[in-house]
């Protein structure tokens, strides 16, 4: 049984930053891609940032590229998303996500086996 923990999230002022955390159990986090997502009312669920399984290599997507930082740490089965220079739009719960094996960068919900709960993140103006 795979299990994955969201903590950070809360309420924030634009131009601030939070750490979100996610903490896997249940299998080997170093072998498996994990990812971060977001979803606001109304919206799919947007993909974020990835990092491989084998040498940490990561993928932003262009809408955080820059503001976002996605990192891991194997030893505390624990992957972060350091968010920076945050907008009232980014506002949305934030889901981590571990991914099926695929030959390449997994940046949709369906290459996705499991899922955490998710982390509300309010940000205001």
């Amino acid at each position: 049984q795979v299990q994955l923990v969201e903590s950070g999230g809360g309420l924030v002022q634009a131009g601030g930053s939070l750490r979100l955390s996610c903490t896997t159990s249940g299998r080997a986090f170093i072998k498996y891609t994990m990812g971060w997502f977001r979803q606001s009312p109304g919206k799919e669920r947007e993909f974020l940032a990835v990092i491989g399984w084998d040498f940490g290599n990561t993928y932003h997507a262009d809408s955080v590229k820059g503001r976002f930082t996605i990192s891991r740490d194997a030893a505390k089965n624990t992957m972060y998303l350091q968010m920076n220079s945050l907008k009232p739009e980014d506002t949305a719960v934030y889901y981590c996500a571990q991914a099926r094996m695929t030959p390449h960068w997994p940046t949709t919900k369906e290459e996705y086996a499991y899922w955490g709960q998710g982390t509300q993140v309010t940000v205001s103006s």
